[in-house]
């Protein structure tokens, strides 16, 4: 299936919630926030409200993105600690000597790669110890798995 992304059930979980959120009291917010704005007067010079309306519209894309997301993904199982997978956090060292910890995930955030990216991709289904070829838009680069966790 086109555009279907394998996330862990804790990765869909975090989705989950963060739709919840969205839904729930944010949407809330916002409607309140239009709500008050119109009270301003009128409508075609009101900056609040134009910009209310405008998180409106942003709020309402990253949701319809999310439920997207999550009806057509994949839940894959945790990959475990033998080979890297979705869900993996993976301790690596490049060929310059530099260190980095990365966790395989469509979800995306701090300290995350996806398992589309050249990193990612390098990495699925390796093994701790393996030193793979990771083929970035900036160059190639060599990185060492030291541990899967």
């Amino acid at each position: 299936m086109v555009g279907q992304e394998r996330l862990t059930e804790k990765q869909a979980t975090a989705l989950r919630e963060e739709l919840a959120q969205l839904e729930g009291p944010r949407r809330e917010q916002v409607v309140a926030a239009i709500k008050t704005a119109r009270e301003f007067g009128d409508l075609a010079e009101n900056f609040e409200y134009h910009a209310a309306k405008n998180e409106q519209g942003l709020l309402e894309a990253r949701i319809r993105t999310l439920r997207s997301r999550l009806d057509l993904a994949e839940i894959v199982a945790d990959a475990g600690s033998d080979v890297v997978g979705i869900g993996s956090v993976v301790d690596i060292a490049g060929d310059g000597g530099q260190a980095m910890t990365v966790e395989i995930s469509a979800v995306g955030g701090a300290g995350t790669v996806s398992p589309t990216s050249p990193l990612g991709t390098a990495l699925l289904g390796e093994k701790a110890g393996a030193t793979v070829d990771v083929q970035a838009p900036k160059g190639a680069w060599r990185a060492t798995i030291e541990r899967i966790h």
